[in-house]
């Protein structure tokens, strides 16, 4: 599988989730994953140090990168250790682009569509971890259909 890399001080707090020794940190996790609003997957997670790896089954692609991305997108986690097995169809693998300070949905879908119109795939690429177009944050990765 892969390993994603995050910017550390990015993200949502989610203070226990990274204490040393935490044996509820799959629980946690999956609370999170819970409440950005993408079910409640077949996943199970362990934290060592700002790595996450993350493991178990989901139906399809968008799915697990969604939970890659909900995962990664946590401040203090570094790397998200992808184990996931999708179990739909093949399909190919998004783009991951980190915002930068200054950037706008439609900025980034200029910089990789051609058309800044196109910010609105983008957003709706990142739902329901964004829950507005105007609100991404400097060091948050996000998902680039293709």
């Amino acid at each position: 599988m892969s390993i994603f890399s995050f910017v550390k001080e990015a993200g949502e707090k989610l203070i226990d989730l990274l204490t040393p020794g935490n044996a509820n940190a799959s629980e946690q996790l999956k609370e999170h994953v819970q409440k950005v609003g993408l079910g409640n997957p077949n996943i199970t997670a362990t934290v060592e140090g700002d790595k996450v790896t993350v493991s178990g089954e989901v139906a399809t692609q968008e799915e697990k990168e969604k939970i890659i991305l909900a995962a990664g997108n946590i401040e203090g986690v570094g790397s998200v250790d992808d184990q996931i097995t999708v179990t739909g169809p093949s399909v190919v693998a998004s783009r991951f682009v980190v915002v930068k300070k200054g950037d706008t949905l439609s900025a980034i879908s200029l910089q990789v569509y051609g058309n800044a119109n196109q910010y609105n795939k983008i957003f709706e690429a990142n739902k329901p971890m964004l829950k507005d177009p105007n609100k991404i944050y400097p060091g948050q990765t996000l998902r680039i259909p293709e």
